[in-house]
């Protein structure tokens, strides 16, 4: 048991180190300006144009960190930063998103994976937290309860590693197209790079976070006697 916990803390820096790596690297190549002068907005409009995508729309919205492109209503959703921004920052995460609908456009199967199971992963984390809860309570008299948790917790766990492919090969597509766009030079490019790469570290922490927890779970489970 001592062992899960430090496994957990151990987690929990890691991902806080991570988390202000990324946060201190975007500010940083917010001042640097992209070579061609153009919006996180142009530069989506100009990647999906590039791919021959003008079924989907680009629109602000409100808060930080909240870029995401929606498969359902094929819109691609930048931060006002990324939106108004015109530098190596909000270029990397807008053609980042729209990597996202080029996916979708080619039927990229990982992304068509993770959307098939969106519906189920939303309904486990909006009951999961109390299953498990009652379950560890409740383990010697009804274990049934916390092996219903653990599967619900298997699929989020499931969608986290699934999440993996999607966003790595997202950014791999945003700094392909990037570089031979004229966005970025040679220096501003490696930047780019850099702030995705940072990125892409959060979700393979969170994926790896997720898979210990539910380990944890199952220990309980096996233990319960």
């Amino acid at each position: 048991m001592i062992g899960s916990w430090i496994l957990f803390i151990g987690f929990a820096l890691v991902s806080w180190w991570i988390s202000n790596q990324l946060k201190r690297r975007f500010e940083e190549y917010s001042h640097i300006p992209t070579s061609n002068g153009m919006s996180g907005k142009e530069v989506a409009l100009k990647m999906l144009r590039d791919h021959n995508i003008y079924g989907v729309t680009v629109q602000s919205v409100e808060g930080q960190l909240t870029d995401h492109y929606n498969p359902e209503n094929k819109t691609v959703n930048l931060s006002q930063d990324v939106y108004y921004g015109n530098n190596v920052a909000a270029a990397a995460v807008a053609a980042h998103e729209c990597g996202h609908a080029v996916q979708h456009a080619t039927a990229y199967q990982w992304l068509g994976l993770r959307s098939s199971l969106v519906p189920a992963v939303s309904f486990s984390s909006k009951w999961i937290q109390w299953i498990l809860l009652a379950g560890i309570l409740m383990v010697n008299s009804f274990p049934q309860i916390l092996l219903a948790g653990i599967v619900l917790f298997a699929l989020t766990t499931l969608f986290s590693f699934i999440t993996l492919p999607v966003e790595l090969n997202a950014s791999n597509r945003a700094l392909v197209w990037i570089r031979n766009s004229g966005v970025t030079n040679s220096y501003s490019q490696e930047k780019a790079e850099d702030a995705l790469k940072w990125a892409g570290y959060t979700y393979v922490v969170a994926a790896l976070g997720s898979l210990a927890t539910l380990l944890y779970y199952i220990m309980i489970f096996l233990g319960r006697r």
